[in-house]
C-alpha cells in the first residue's frame, strides 16, 4: 500500500493554527488531485482570527454507485511552549513522528489519502469534507461545507470521521455519538453602595450564589444505554469588585452542561432561564451541537470488522469525550469516528507511531472499500 508517513510529514511542516488558510490546504490539494479527485475550495465566512478555509474534493464513481466520505480537519490548536524539536518541523525519533497536528488530525487524513490511492476508481464514489476551523468556533467550517454538498448535490451515503479516537492502541475504541453541548451565562443585577449601609444597597452576590447552587444540585439524567449522565459544571464566577468596602452591582457566571439524548440545548437552556429567573438573574446561551447517536447496526459492524481484520481488535463502540465536527455530519449521513491514539493531542511533544499511519492507511482502505462494495 501506499505510505501515509511522507504526505503525514507535510501536512506537519505547514503551520496551520485554527483558523487554517494556504499552505496546508495547497498540500493537500495537491496531493489529491493527481489521484483524479476535484478539488473545491472555499473561504468561509471570518473567524475571531482571520477567514476560515475549507475543502471538499470528490472523485466520481460510476453513475449509481455508492458515496463513501472521509471528513477532518487540517486546523490544529496553538503549539504553546517547550517542545523539543519545533511544533511545526516533523521529526521521526525512534518510531515516533513528532509535530502539531501528528495525531490531531493531519496523520488521519494522510492516512485517508493513502487508502484512497489504492481503491480504484471504479468502486464507488469518494470524497473529502475537510475544514480549517474545526479547533476554533466552528461556525465557518463544516456547517458552510455541508450547505455546498448539498448544492452540489454529493450527500454521501456514508461518513467516517478521523478524529483520534484510539486510547490504549490503535483500533480499540470507535466513536458512534457524542454529548452535546451548551454553555450558558448568567447575570445577576444589583445595586452598588457602601458595604456600612446595605439598605441602601442591593447585592447581587448571594442571589448568584443560590441560583448557582441550585444549578449545581440538579441531577439531570441518570445516563441511557449508549451514553453517560449528562453533566452541569460551573465554568466561571465573576463580580469584578476591586473595592473591599463596596457592594457590587453585578455578579456573573458561566456554566456549562454536556448532555446525552435525553435532552436539547434548547431545553436545558430554557430550564436554566427559568432557574435563573427565579432569583432575579437572566442567562444567555450558545448551543455548540447537539447529541447524537448512529445507532449500532451495519456501519458499526462494518468498521469495526475492517479494524478488527487488520489489528486482531474489536474496537469498543463509544460516546464519550468532547465535541467533534460529526455533530454537523450527521444531518447528511450515518457518520462515525474512527482514528489513531489521542494520548498525545494536544499536548507538547505531539507524536504518532509510524507503524500506526500505515496501519490506519490500510484500515481505512478496507472501511472504503467494504461501504462502496457491501459484501
Amino acid at each position: 500500500m501506499t505510505s501515509a508517513i511522507p504526505l503525514a510529514e507535510a501536512l506537519i511542516a505547514c503551520p496551520s493554527v485554527t483558523p487554517a488558510t494556504g499552505a496546508v490546504f495547497d498540500c493537500l490539494d495537491a496531493a489529491l488531485v493527481p489521484l483524479g479527485f476535484a478539488v473545491h475550495r472555499s473561504l468561509d465566512g471570518e473567524a475571531p482570527d482571520g477567514p476560515v478555509e475549507n475543502l471538499f474534493a470528490i472523485r466520481q464513481g460510476p453513475p449509481g454507485s455508492r458515496h463513501f466520505a472521509f471528513a477532518g480537519h487540517l486546523d490544529v490548536v496553538p503549539p504553546g511552549e517547550g517542545w523539543t524539536s519545533g511544533a511545526f518541523v516533523p521529526e521521526v525519533r525512534g518510531d515516533l513522528l513528532h509535530g502539531r497536528g501528528a495525531v490531531d488530525m493531519k496523520g488521519a487524513i494522510a492516512a485517508m489519502v493513502a487508502a484512497v490511492a489504492d481503491i480504484p476508481a471504479n468502486a464507488g464514489t469518494l470524497s473529502f469534507v475537510i475544514t480549517g476551523d474545526e479547533e476554533g468556533p466552528a461556525r465557518f467550517g463544516t456547517v458552510a461545507l455541508i450547505e455546498h454538498i448539498r448544492a452540489v448535490d454529493s450527500i454521501p451515503d456514508l461518513c467516517l470521521v478521523g478524529e483520534p479516537t484510539s486510547v490504549s492502541r490503535l483500533g480499540d475504541t470507535a466513536k458512534i455519538g457524542r454529548r452535546g453541548s451548551v454553555n450558558i451565562w448568567l447575570t445577576v443585577e444589583g445595586r452598588e453602595g457602601h458595604v456600612a449601609y446595605p439598605h441602601l444597597a442591593d447585592n447581587p452576590a448571594p442571589r448568584m450564589i443560590a441560583l448557582l447552587a441550585e444549578l449545581d444540585a440538579l441531577v439531570l439524567d441518570h445516563g441511557t444505554d449508549w451514553f453517560q449522565a449528562s453533566n452541569l459544571e460551573i465554568t466561571e464566577i465573576a463580580i469584578g469588585n476591586p473595592a473591599a468596602n463596596v457592594i457590587p452591582s453585578r455578579a456573573r457566571a458561566r456554566i456549562s452542561i454536556r448532555f446525552n439524548d435525553l435532552h436539547t440545548g434548547q431545553g436545558l437552556a430554557a430550564r436554566v432561564a427559568e432557574i435563573a429567573h427565579r432569583h432575579g438573574g437572566t442567562s444567555h446561551a450558545t448551543i455548540s451541537g447537539e447529541a447524537f447517536l448512529t445507532e449500532p447496526g451495519p456501519f458499526s459492524a462494518l468498521v469495526a470488522a475492517a479494524v478488527e481484520a487488520e489489528t486482531g481488535i474489536a474496537p469498543e463502540l463509544s460516546t464519550t469525550g468532547g465535541t467533534s465536527d460529526a455533530r454537523f455530519l450527521k444531518a447528511l449521513c450515518p457518520v462515525i469516528e474512527f482514528g489513531l491514539c489521542n494520548a498525545t493531542m494536544h499536548k507538547r511533544d505531539e507524536a504518532v507511531a509510524l507503524a500506526d499511519l500505515d496501519a490506519l492507511a490500510a484500515i481505512y482502505r478496507r472501511i472504503a472499500l467494504t461501504a462502496l462494495i457491501p459484501q
